[in-house]
């Protein structure tokens, strides 16, 4: 089981590598994913306006609220349990300015994925 932790863990700093994202400058943004108290139902790490990592422990899909942002931005999908691209799941853009669609995982809907969406 310790081998296993090693490797998400090593997914996890590639993903974040990979794509450049500024985690020195994210902050908590649960709040944007519907998650006020937050439980341990979904994440939201943002540097607003600009990017947003979006963790779904339980897969699915969620809304995201870009009331505050401008602009397009791309949407696209990681698998935390195998590593590797990103991927496009049904929707692989979306409009700031408002509550948005996620869609849903590009497979496996009941595991845990991130969210990548960015400006």
């Amino acid at each position: 089981s310790r081998d296993q932790s090693w490797d998400y863990c090593r997914f996890a700093l590639a993903f974040f590598k990979q794509n450049a994202i500024p985690f020195w400058e994210m902050k908590n943004a649960d709040a944007l994913v519907g998650n006020e108290r937050h439980d341990n139902s979904k994440y939201c790490f943002a540097k607003l306006g600009e990017v947003y990592v979006v963790y779904l422990p339980g897969g699915g899909g969620s809304e995201l609220d870009l009331s505050g942002a401008e602009g397009a931005f791309k949407v696209k999908w990681f698998n935390p349990r195998t590593g590797g691209g990103l991927q496009d799941g049904p929707v692989t853009g979306v409009e700031g300015g408002g509550k948005v669609s996620l869609g849903q995982p590009p497979a496996d809907p009941s595991q845990d994925w991130a969210v990548l969406v960015r400006r």
